[in-house]
């Protein structure tokens, strides 16, 4: 059997019932091509491997011609998880330095992809629905500055389907 090497980037192998060979993949602008490549009709374990490695090189050269669409943002609406009704908002609680234990609702958002940045309202200075209130205008405020208007719509439309 072949190593995962990166001479063998992107193909796979099959041994599953009576399906025996080398799978290949890949990837342009959300549409996946794929070949498996059967021992037996290939003419054995090692053709199969050989046929496998030309098409993947065949097909990354054809795939690199075609222009890359850019990839816009996900945006996520729901999360099982969330416990607040308001994804991005969480109540949480803070232990200050002399051991004062403080709720506040935090905010939590992505201005950019590997950058999280997060703010918190304290229940105490604030009451626990305006509080609620600040933080979720502070997650919307920030997802429309993210995303524009697109947020905003998506929102709402999936207000009206619940």
């Amino acid at each position: 059997m072949a190593k995962k090497t990166s001479a063998n980037k992107g193909i796979s192998r099959i041994d599953s019932g009576s399906t025996h060979g080398w799978f290949v993949r890949g990837y342009r602008n959300g549409k996946t091509y794929s070949k498996l490549f059967s021992d037996l009709k290939c003419g054995g374990k090692r053709k199969s491997l050989q046929m496998a490695k030309e098409y993947r090189d065949q097909l990354h050269e054809e795939l690199a011609a075609i222009p890359s669409k850019p990839r816009s943002r996900r945006v996520v609406y729901r999360d099982s998880r969330n416990t607040t009704g308001v994804l991005g908002v969480c109540k949480t609680r803070k232990v200050s330095t002399n051991g004062t234990v403080n709720e506040c609702y935090s905010v939590s958002w992505r201005p950019e992809p590997g950058v999280q940045k997060c703010t918190s309202f304290s229940i105490r200075k604030y009451g626990e629905k305006k509080a609620f209130q600040l933080a979720v205008a502070h997650r919307k405020k920030m997802m429309k500055d993210i995303h524009g208007a697109r947020y905003l719509k998506q929102l709402n439309q999936i207000k009206e389907e619940s």
